[in-house]
């Protein structure tokens, strides 16, 4: 006998496993440092399996969501839209989650406010409560972001005039906006490439990952996909200028985003357009828009140096792990060759992305949209640093523009295992701390094995 689902029930899930995140991530969040408590607290450790709890009955809603949408009756577009927001809900008001980059984001606005430079220091040059906020590991390192988004930062210091809550309500609200750009961008370039609309928004937009870290950790790579997305659709359409417009300006918050510059002039190829009438312009709309947008920022060029910043070295990227153990080798021989080890891998992984993504074009030039997510994937995978939103970057338009129900699959999975990954409060984990989330995550797992059990129990007095 099969489990009932239906779209009411799986709304109803998503919504308290969000719920249940927003009150965990009261005292197991990324708290502003005032508020944090010891992790060894019973606050602390209560919020954190409440956050894991969470998490995992709102990836079930989505699994079970999944198989609504690949059902003979899929919803409409326009339900998931709905269900997206039941989901987002509570993590409005819920405290930041899985990162602390949002005080970065808030600092650095600030800094811009103020006319410092942004990209030759770091946040401890502006000082005072807000710099406090910004975890130690990047408190002395420049932005390493674009003129755009650091203008949306400062316009959002001057609004908020450094008040903290105000400031965070601001910026997850600007991650929202870019999240609704990506809904509204999926079932276009969905109907475009062939693929499903439904199941696009339900893998894109709908998906774990975005919930957890564009809108409750507020990250800026939301306002990065949702203008990348949207350049496209227009590059879809007849605006391949406004096209390339958006997706510079998406370039102009997160470097990595550039690349949807390819995917514009091949839809103009596509079109009819000759190579000759398709770069030309993409190329001069590009530079303009970055000039003006430099300008009306206030940035400077800095901002091309900072492609540079250097990566955590906690970070778990596979060229990083790769060095970190070449290095671990040839200090143990006793070669100078040692420091060498991290950089060298990096340059390697870099090479590797490189030649990725010409494959990549080569062969799925006829599709623009899927050949862009798979580079951006590339990217994501074997850049010097990653974290677990950054699948995001490729999967968004890998839902749009998968070509098999299996690639979703994979997809699918890739986003349960990454949705797990990381601590409410942002912070590297201990033993304990893992127990809790493991602990936490089993609990959830029982109460929904409880729920199938009761649901398929036969009704008292029934026939057998």
């Amino acid at each position: 006998m099969a489990f009932p689902v239906d779209l009411r029930r799986c709304q109803v899930l998503g919504l308290a496993g969000t719920a249940c995140l927003a009150l965990g991530g009261e005292t197991a969040g990324a708290l502003p440092v005032a508020d944090l408590l010891h992790p060894g607290s019973a606050r602390a450790a209560l919020g954190l399996v409440g956050v894991y709890f969470g998490v995992v009955l709102l990836i079930a809603a989505w699994l079970l969501l999944g198989r609504l949408v690949r059902g003979p009756r899929p919803p409409a577009p326009r339900a998931l839209l709905l269900v997206l927001a039941v989901w987002a809900a509570p993590l409005l008001i819920a405290p930041p989650l899985f990162s602390r980059d949002v005080y970065s984001y808030l600092a650095q606005g600030a800094m811009v406010e103020a006319h410092m430079d942004v990209y030759a220091h770091g946040p401890s040059r502006l000082g005072g409560p807000l710099a406090d906020e910004v975890a130690p590991l990047w408190r002395h390192t420049g932005a390493p972001y674009g003129p755009v988004f650091l203008a949306v930062a400062s316009a959002l210091s001057g609004l908020t005039r450094g008040e903290l809550p105000a400031g965070v309500f601001g910026m997850r609200l600007v991650a929202l906006a870019g999240v609704a750009l990506m809904a509204a961008a999926l079932p276009r370039l969905a109907r475009h490439s062939g693929a499903d609309p439904s199941a696009a928004l339900w893998l894109g937009a709908l998906n774990p990952l975005v919930l957890l870290h564009l809108v409750a950790g507020a990250h800026n790579d939301a306002v990065m996909l949702g203008l990348l997305g949207i350049g496209l659709v227009a590059a879809l359409g007849r605006w391949p200028v406004l096209g390339a417009v958006l997706v510079t300006l998406a370039a102009l918050v997160k470097a990595p985003a550039a690349l949807g510059l390819a995917a514009v002039v091949v839809l103009q190829i596509r079109a009819g357009r000759s190579p000759a009438q398709a770069l030309v312009p993409t190329i001069l709309a590009a530079a303009a828009t970055t000039v003006a947008a430099t300008a009306v920022a206030g940035t400077g060029y800095g901002w091309v140096g900072a492609l540079n910043t250097p990566a955590s070295p906690q970070n778990w990227a596979l060229t990083t792990l790769l060095g970190r153990a070449t290095r671990a080798l040839l200090e143990h021989l006793g070669s100078g060759l040692a420091p060498l080890a991290v950089p060298a891998w990096h340059a390697l992984g870099i090479l590797t992305a490189v030649t990725a993504i010409v494959l990549i074009w080569l062969r799925l030039r006829p599709r623009p949209v899927y050949a862009l997510g798979l580079s951006l994937a590339a990217v994501a995978a074997l850049g010097p640093a990653i974290r677990p939103w950054y699948a995001l970057w490729g999967l968004f338009l890998i839902a749009a523009a998968a070509p098999s129900t299996s690639v979703r699959h994979r997809t699918a999975a890739v986003t349960g295992v990454l949705a797990l990954c990381v601590l409410p409060s942002g912070g590297p984990a201990d033993t304990g701390q893992l127990v809790l989330a493991v602990s936490g995550g089993a609990l959830a797992v029982v109460v929904l094995l409880q729920a199938r059990q009761a649901e398929l129990a036969p009704a008292p007095g029934s026939a057998a």
